[in-house]
């Protein structure tokens, strides 16, 4: 991926900064532009060994972002595991107020060469929207320096996660969404399970929630297993999260080993999520459908189907895009009704 450093005005731009991956949507021409990377921003090194091997060593497409006086190492080939390393992967309830936060907003602004932006669109869990929305806002809204420049940022829109689903699945159906009934959208993230019951546009609250429990959940009790059963700690769950999707074997120590007899143990913690959704959303024969998404989307699924087994379940097509789609959507609808 090939960085952009052009100086670009945005009307809208939209970030997604999940614990698992940093998404981001924006306006190039009459194309809508996706890009993703992990949510990992360890410390920067002081130096990069690859660009002493004379063009036979490839470098890593990362950048460096400042924030606080600290340098970070954000980008599609961020280290995600080694000796003494950090990852700088942040699995907190304060996430949104971080300096790893702020670091992986920075990157995705400077993988669009983005340095003015009229409106940021940003997604929350929706547990704690109402406590970290104000804090986003205060927080991006004026001048910022990343390390290359100086960004201008004019407004900050935070929204609930899943309604970015919402958007995006209500354009992808056209007419064939049912805007009189309601739909239960359930966002799977890497930390946290979020869902909204929504009417047409309007979301039922009391229906409506999020807890913590996502991917990570479960690929931390994979390594669990796995430490339990080898006798040795395994390094981070990223690696584990990466064997899982890409179907390989996980190298551990020189040896390849298959990860799924310890996932499949693994899953019975999705119950738990699952069992609080339907606490809260009630009687679901008035849902037309639920909506699965997230990237964690996957690995609940099963227990989804199993806790609503005479819903209608649609999965959303590339899930971990699905929310940031909306929030350009919605971002942009609203700067067009303002500009007008």
């Amino acid at each position: 991926m090939k960085q952009n450093t052009s100086r670009i005005k945005h009307p809208t731009f939209a970030i997604d900064v999940g614990y698992g991956n940093t998404k981001s949507a924006w306006a190039l021409g009459s194309e809508i532009k996706l890009n993703m990377f992990p949510s990992l921003a360890p410390l920067a090194a002081n130096t990069a060994l690859n660009d002493f091997g004379g063009g036979v060593f490839k470098s890593r497409n990362v950048i460096t972002v400042e924030v606080d006086g600290a340098r970070y190492e954000v980008g599609p080939d961020v280290e995600i595991s080694g000796a003494h390393v950090n990852t700088g992967r942040s699995l907190a309830e304060d996430y949104a107020s971080t300096a790893n936060y702020a670091a992986l907003l920075g990157g995705a602004l400077h993988y669009a060469g983005a340095h003015e932006v009229d409106q940021l669109v940003l997604g929350l869990p929706v547990h704690n929207t109402q406590k970290y929305a104000s804090l986003l806002k205060e927080r991006f809204a004026g001048a910022h320096n990343f390390g290359w420049g100086e960004i201008e940022i004019g407004s900050v829109l935070p929204l609930p996660q899943p309604l970015g689903t919402l958007i995006s699945y209500i354009q992808q159906s056209g007419k064939s969404y049912d805007p009189e009934n309601a739909y239960l959208v359930i966002d799977v993230g890497y930390f946290t399970t979020d869902w909204v019951v929504a009417r047409g546009y309007t979301v039922h609250d009391t229906r409506s929630g999020g807890v913590p429990g996502g991917a990570a959940r479960v690929h931390q009790q994979v390594a669990s297993l796995i430490t339990a059963d080898r006798g040795e700690p395994i390094d981070g769950i990223e690696r584990i999260d990466k064997a899982i999707r890409d179907a390989k074997p996980l190298v551990y120590f020189g040896q390849d080993l298959d990860v799924g007899p310890y996932l499949t143990e693994a899953m019975a913690l999705t119950q738990q999520p699952v069992k609080e959704i339907q606490t809260r959303v009630g009687r679901t024969d008035d849902l037309r459908a639920i909506i699965l998404t997230g990237g964690g989307a996957q690995l609940y699924a099963p227990a989804i189907r199993a806790a609503f087994p005479r819903n209608v379940i649609h999965m959303m097509e590339t899930p971990c895009f699905a929310n940031v789609r909306g929030f350009y959507t919605i971002g942009a609808a609203r700067h067009a009704s303002r500009s007008a």
